[in-house]
């Protein structure tokens, strides 16, 4: 398929291509939904597609595809973060970004998810999770999907002569334009890929088994287990070890009221991918002068899948 025909499809079939693109970027795939409504603010600007129809389109496909992690955030939980993490290009900081802004923020932290990669698909789970009532969330993400399609259109208005001139180039370059397109889209995925590895090198950290950690347990000399997950994601998924502390990332980095010495036996668990939560807040005390400190491997699933006990059974509504 050529460049021309592309965009002959575009203008032929504009709306259905806005929808479905933006409606697949919002359940997690990753398509250019952004650029596409550049595109089409361009070709609006020239009468080949309609304006509002497809800010209408646009914004159905953000209310629907985020409807429907909202509710399963609701129904499952802690389950769909953890969902959306393993097939995110950055498992390791989705969730902890989102659950930041959604304690921080509440309904409002929905407006500026939406021009957050990675983040913008895992805001409306949390949302639900954490309890937020269907109209509260109705409302804010009605305003957000407004605000994103209108502004993403809005610049293919303003850009319509130059968003033209490199439409025609890339049809009369046919398959080569495409060729190098494809490349791109290839190179800047490799890099986002060659970025996690390199921040998965660096938090490196001492690590213990869950069954080593039981053991420190049943010889008597029980570790101090600490919680380091943030606020919402412990209101999300409420399980926890019995009698462990919880401590922020903010609080470790303070040294404010950890609670043990430098010489205490320390497990820290989370519930992320490659338990990297807990790995920079041990490798942040190491830094302190604590000398016991560990991440727990497989973090609080891997706690509940070897059958140890687990506390905890209800989760807090966010505001």
């Amino acid at each position: 398929m050529t460049m021309r025909t592309l965009v002959e499809l575009l203008v032929q079939h504009g709306m259905l291509l806005v929808f479905l693109v933006t409606f697949a970027a919002r359940v997690g795939l990753p398509v250019p939904a952004a650029p596409l409504l550049v595109v089409a603010g361009g070709l609006a600007a020239t009468g080949d597609i309609s304006w509002p129809a497809a800010l209408a389109a646009a914004m159905a496909a953000n209310l629907l595809g985020d409807a429907v992690w909202f509710q399963a955030g609701r129904a499952y939980g802690y389950r769909v973060m953890k969902l959306l993490c393993r097939i995110s290009l950055s498992p390791d900081s989705c969730v902890r970004q989102s659950e930041s802004m959604i304690a921080r923020w509440g309904g409002s932290s929905l407006l500026a998810a939406k021009f957050l990669p990675g983040i913008s698909v895992v805001a409306a789970p949390m949302a639900g999770a954490l309890g937020m009532s269907f109209l509260r969330f109705l409302g804010f993400d009605l305003l957000a999907a407004l605000l994103w399609s209108g502004i993403f259109l809005g610049l293919g208005l303003l850009l319509s002569e130059q968003i033209q001139q490199t439409l025609d180039m890339l049809a009369n370059a046919g398959m080569a334009a495409a060729a190098v397109i494809a490349m791109i889209i290839v190179a800047l995925v490799l890099r986002r890929w060659w970025r996690r590895r390199r921040f998965l090198r660096d938090v490196e950290s001492p690590r213990i088994s869950v069954s080593d950690a039981f053991a420190l347990i049943q010889q008597g000399r029980e570790p101090i287990f600490v919680d380091v997950r943030g606020e919402a994601s412990r209101a999300a998924d409420p399980r926890h070890i019995p009698g462990a502390l919880s401590l922020d990332q903010l609080r470790i980095r303070r040294e404010q009221g950890l609670g043990f010495s430098v010489d205490t036996e320390v497990v820290l668990y989370c519930n992320c991918p490659n338990e990297v939560t807990a790995a920079i807040a041990a490798n942040t005390l190491l830094s302190q002068g604590f000398t016991r400190v560990r991440a727990l491997t497989g973090g609080l699933d891997g706690w509940e899948r070897a059958g140890r006990p687990l506390a905890g059974t209800t989760a807090v509504a966010a505001e």
